[in-house]
């Protein structure tokens, strides 16, 4: 009798709540299917056909390429596996890869994604109402990921563009595309995160979103519900290369804005300093006396570079470019490369404690970076100091290669060095906002600091260089 009357109270709180509920949540749902009618001719299908030189071994001669592993391959820059196609000793052979893209001018201007297009022989593009046409490429970004690409054709359906700042957390937004080679396919889903920054990416501050993006989805639009593109779809993360809810597209604007310069230059102008910098962690904060997190730390400063030629110094904090706020370090090399070479700007940082503004003129981005300088592999033998480490001077040739910088050699580290990351080989630059003199004064420096505090070391390894915080045990 109970376990009845328990069961009817729940029934008709179920029913009571769905009577409330369940026309909220049927009102709530966005309707996509004016979107896709209106938006699908947009959209076109890319096909790309690249010759690989020197086939052969135990390749597979006829057998059809699968996208999906093409596509993972490209854009990881994985090469061939040995005894795949494509090693030397053998012939020639045709790849073929899929991937999307979309009109923005009706005479056949269509942007897509670099890495879609940049090892292409051939750029074959469909349209919704099945013409094909060979597709010029008018050039690529591969900072960005963006490429523009051009067909002979008037006349076409074109793109409205979106603002990307507009953009709410928790907005619907639908992809169309050709995931694994389903022309004109749609997804949907929500906007998961802005503003995110990813490994390797410094110029892109992406819109993460968990819309289904698969292989052959790159290079196409990325819809608000007012049916404006906002991104275009680029990366996903995935362990099996299927879409795991979690997708990253490149902002409009940033893309707009590398088209136009494509379109009317042929390159890529970017505004450029010349530093090393990392995030301001709270120990890091700590050992520089700092109260904040915010800003960017600068771990290097590239001799006779804007930064250099600005007053920029290793250790100071960079907390405004340009009257824009710098919050994360990620924040800077995207707020830096879209000044315009030349333009001088105001940088407000903190030096050693005191709040400074400098006046520095942006230069322009090199197309490659300079050789690092190489480390010794010679051997010291003197005792370790409070940190754990081991250190030595460094010989005259090695300063040389330093630009003349004092440094000291990590012949050996141990202890609190070691668990913070720091490693034989390394070159030790200073601590915290002083550079380093000889071994004998760093360690009478590092002796001195109280146990339980933090100290930020500055090491160069390879051609980076970074803040290490350490903590000085007893």
């Amino acid at each position: 009798m109970m376990k009845q009357l328990i069961s009817g109270v729940l029934l008709a709180c179920t029913v009571s709540l769905s009577m409330f509920v369940m026309p909220v949540q049927a009102k709530d749902l966005p309707d996509f299917t004016e979107l896709a009618e209106k938006q699908g001719p947009t959209v076109v299908n890319i096909s790309i056909t690249s010759v690989v030189h020197g086939g052969g071994g135990m390749g597979f001669p006829g057998m059809p390429n699968d996208e999906n592993l093409q596509e993972l391959l490209r854009r990881f820059g994985i090469p061939g596996m040995p005894g795949m196609p494509g090693q030397e000793g053998g012939q020639d052979y045709k790849t073929q890869s899929l991937g999307s893209g979309f009109i923005i001018s009706s005479d056949g201007f269509i942007l897509t994604n670099a890495h879609v297009v940049s090892e292409a022989d051939e750029v074959l593009v469909k349209l919704s109402d099945k013409r094909e046409f060979k597709a010029k490429i008018i050039g690529a970004d591969k900072r960005t990921d963006v490429a523009l690409i051009k067909i002979e054709a008037t006349g076409l359906p074109k793109v409205v563009i979106g603002d990307p700042t507009a953009l709410k957390v928790g907005e619907w937004v639908a992809a169309i595309g050709s995931p694994f080679g389903l022309e004109n396919t749609m997804t949907a889903g929500i906007v998961s995160a802005k503003g995110r920054a990813l490994p390797q990416e410094n110029y892109v501050p992406f819109i993460q979103t968990d819309v289904a993006i698969n292989p052959g989805n790159s290079g196409g639009p990325l819809f608000n519900l007012r049916g404006e593109v906002v991104g275009v779809n680029s990366q996903i993360y995935s362990k099996s290369g299927g879409s795991m809810g979690l997708s990253f597209s490149i902002p409009i604007d940033v893309a707009i804005e590398i088209s136009n310069q494509l379109k009317t230059t042929g390159r890529i102008s970017r505004g450029w300093l010349g530093i090393g910098i990392q995030e301001v962690t709270k120990d890091l904060a700590d050992s520089f006396g700092l109260k904040q997190t915010s800003g960017a730390l600068i771990a290097g400063v590239e001799k006779n570079s804007p930064a250099d030629k600005g007053g920029l110094e290793v250790g100071d904090i960079i907390l405004k470019f340009d009257g824009k706020p710098i919050v994360t370090s990620a924040d800077l090399p995207r707020v830096v490369a879209s000044i315009k070479p030349g333009k001088v700007v105001a940088v407000e940082i903190v030096r050693k404690g005191a709040s400074k503004t400098l006046q520095l003129g942006v230069g322009e981005m090199p197309n490659e970076q300079a050789d690092a300088p190489a480390s010794s592999k010679e051997p010291a033998k003197p005792e370790a100091n409070k940190i754990g480490l081991t250190l030595r001077e460094l010989t005259p040739q090695q300063k040389k290669k330093l630009n003349g910088k004092n440094g000291l050699l990590v012949a050996e580290s141990v202890g609190a060095a070691a668990q913070a990351g720091i490693r034989r080989g390394d070159v030790i630059l200073g601590l915290n906002n002083s550079e380093t003199q000889s071994v004998e004064l760093f360690n009478k420096q590092i002796n001195a600091v109280a146990a339980g505090k933090t100290v930020a070391v500055l090491v160069l390894r390879g051609e980076n260089t970074l803040y290490v915080p350490i903590k000085v045990s007893k």
